[in-house]
């Protein structure tokens, strides 16, 4: 199982990042677990410059506007 953090505070760009991360998931028949921190010292915390931010496992994969699908299915994949 993946563990996946989306970090934001929770705006549709966030919301949708999340919901990529869980058709990607779905499509691959990969099990993950995906959780949100909306907390703006822990998004610091973790890099994230610009929302939404991306942690697949404890590594930050992607900051910033919405990644493409097949970069999320590359990332899910690894």
């Amino acid at each position: 199982m993946k563990n996946v953090i989306v970090y934001g505070p929770g705006c549709k760009r966030c919301e949708a990042a999340r919901e990529m991360v869980e058709a990607a998931a779905r499509k691959l028949g990969v099990e993950v677990q995906v959780s949100k921190e909306t907390d703006y010292a822990r998004i610091a915390m973790a890099g994230v410059a610009s929302t939404p931010g991306i942690a697949i496992d404890g590594r930050l994969v992607h900051a910033g506007g919405l990644p493409k699908e097949a970069d999320v299915e590359a990332w899910l994949s690894a």
